[in-house]
């Protein structure tokens, strides 16, 4: 174990020349002897969990805090240890990081489910102040789910789903490309095992020579680049297991029939020679019209920049080729991990602001959606959607779920231009409201002050947050409704027992008769009375009975 502790150290320091070897040996001492005599399900000392952790973080080139809070997270959850023990020996900011990924403790929930929830919640909040926070739960996982085979079966399946729906996708947000395919493809192999063995064993057969034809591409790739001048380093490599799924899915083959499993990857040291080289590509080879993606000049959300095209390579088989400087390699690899300042708190320039726009939404929807169930549904089905990048009128990029329609970009403007929204242009020209966005359309809102939303929005708007907005403008329009339609059944029954109306619903013995049933206002009760929850003659019977009571004898006439 003191060989991958040198090697955690030696990484901090490449990393940082500055960084604190005497905290992060602390905080491994300090990991060692509270875990001391635990084991995991495979029979190894839990330590190696903890030290696999921060390994992972080390080599994300996170911070000291990052790698410490990695040998510590497990500490308060399994070990008599403190958050308070983690901020007095290692200060607040790693106790921060620590409490981040410590899940809620013995709180009684009502299922498995309402604890994921909010534990997710949790780490929402402490994500949002320090994004460090879901990079030490993802390396976390990482490790879980690399020695996830000792584990039960029912567990297994547990993890897995969890990291298929939330944490691979987490990684996909956050740009760390070798991650998120590491976990898909984990998380296949348990949940799917018989197909994931099919097809490892299938691949496996074809390893050699697909082995030979990425070897002949890439020599024949830098044989065209340095014939033209261009500095470049090229690559290839199998595509994952789960992304080979998906297509053999989606298309109905066999692998024999899937053709683009291969990726190849060109290097060169400027945006300029990234062009020059896609044009050497398409020179050498036929591009497959349609398949051309500029990540360069459109970045993704994540960061992410490449130039992406597939051409009818050797042999006429389809290959996919990506073009990139090593500054993009790097912020492809690491995603946000290569960008984000840790000194400073807040979100940087424009482009990290748009590299956590998912992570606000998320945030939104912590605070509107009080049901655990559907706040955990609507984080499953938003993190995984495919994408269309769309523009404002002022060339603003707005990224949006494909099938998107110009409510759900309104709603995505601001709540009052979705609830208000008439019509749209899209390129100049009016569409209809359910009209599907494609990257690159030009997006103008046509709104009224007299327009309001309509239920049946709700038949086509893919986003999570129109649809909440929707929903919430629909649901207050509905109680206002059901205040006034109880207030006048409420009045029609006070009448019936010769009192003022307007006296009785400003009276004691109304708010009394609703605090009776459960209502802390006589609007709540109106409330319920309008949607015929609690009966008008019954709540009127029982103040009226109060009135007499306390007026005794003295009658009010209706007026």
């Amino acid at each position: 174990m003191m060989e991958i502790i040198n090697f955690i150290c030696e990484i901090a320091q490449k990393n940082n020349p500055n960084a604190d070897l005497a905290l992060i040996r602390r905080a491994y001492d300090f990991a060692r002897e509270r875990h001391e005599g635990q084991l995991r399900h495979s029979g190894e000392p839990f330590l190696v969990h903890p030290l696999g952790v921060a390994k992972i973080i080390a080599e994300l080139n996170l911070d000291a805090a990052s790698i410490c809070a990695g040998f510590l997270h497990d500490c308060v959850e399994d070990t008599s240890a403190t958050l308070e023990d983690i901020g007095r020996l290692f200060g607040p900011e790693i106790q921060r990081l620590v409490d981040g990924v410590t899940k809620l403790g013995k709180i009684p929930f009502s299922s498995r489910e309402d604890r994921q929830a909010e534990n997710f919640r949790k780490m929402l909040l402490a994500m949002a102040r320090d994004i460090r926070v879901i990079l030490v739960k993802l390396a976390d996982r990482v490790n879980n789910m690399r020695t996830l085979e000792h584990v039960p079966r029912e567990k297994q399946e547990r993890i897995a789903r969890e990291t298929r729906e939330i944490y691979a996708p987490i990684a996909n947000r956050l740009g760390i490309q070798w991650m998120k395919t590491e976990l898909e493809d984990l998380a296949f192999r348990y949940l799917e095992p018989d197909d994931y063995q099919s097809l490892s064993e299938k691949m496996a057969g074809t390893q050699a020579s697909r082995d030979a034809h990425i070897a002949a591409v890439c020599q024949e790739l830098m044989d065209v680049m340095s014939a033209a001048g261009l500095p470049a380093q090229v690559s290839g490599r199998t595509k994952s297991f789960w992304s080979i799924n998906q297509k053999m899915r989606r298309t109905g083959r066999d692998l024999e029939q899937i053709y683009d499993i291969i990726a190849f990857r060109i290097i060169t040291d400027s945006v300029q020679n990234c062009y020059a080289a896609l044009g050497l590509v398409h020179s050498t080879w036929t591009p497959v019209p349609g398949r051309f993606k500029d990540y360069i000049a459109l970045p993704k959300p994540n960061l992410y920049q490449s130039l992406h095209t597939t051409v009818i390579g050797p042999g006429a088989e389809r290959m996919e080729v990506q073009i990139r400087t090593q500054d993009m390699h790097r912020t492809a690899e690491q995603g946000i991990a290569a960008h984000w300042q840790y000194k400073d708190p807040s979100l940087g320039g424009t482009r990290d602001r748009q590299a956590f726009a998912w992570l606000h939404q998320l945030m939104e929807w912590q605070r509107d959606l009080k049901d655990p169930t559907e706040f955990m549904q609507t984080v499953k089905i938003d993190l995984f959607e495919e994408e269309v990048f769309v523009f404002t009128p002022k060339g603003d990029v707005k990224a949006l779920p494909k099938g998107a329609t110009p409510i759900d970009f309104a709603y995505a403007i601001h709540t009052e231009v979705g609830d208000h929204c008439v019509g749209a242009k899209i390129n100049g020209k009016i569409v209809p409201l359910r009209h599907e966005l494609e990257s690159g359309d030009t997006i103008e809102i046509l709104t009224s002050p007299t327009q309001t939303p309509h239920k049946d929005w709700l038949k086509f708007v893919r986003t999570s947050r129109a649809k909440t907005k929707i929903k919430h403008w629909i649901k207050v329009e509905e109680q206002k409704r059901s205040v006034e339609i109880g207030r006048r059944l409420l009045e029609a029954e006070f009448r019936r027992h010769g009192l003022a109306p307007a006296q009785m619903l400003k009276s004691d013995q109304l708010l009394e008769a609703a605090r009776r049933e459960g209502y802390e206002t006589v609007d709540e009760l109106a409330t319920a009375v309008g949607f015929g929850r609690v009966a008008a003659a019954q709540i009127a019977m029982i103040a009226s009975a109060r009135w007499a009571w306390k007026t005794k004898g003295t009658s009010l006439v209706s007026a």
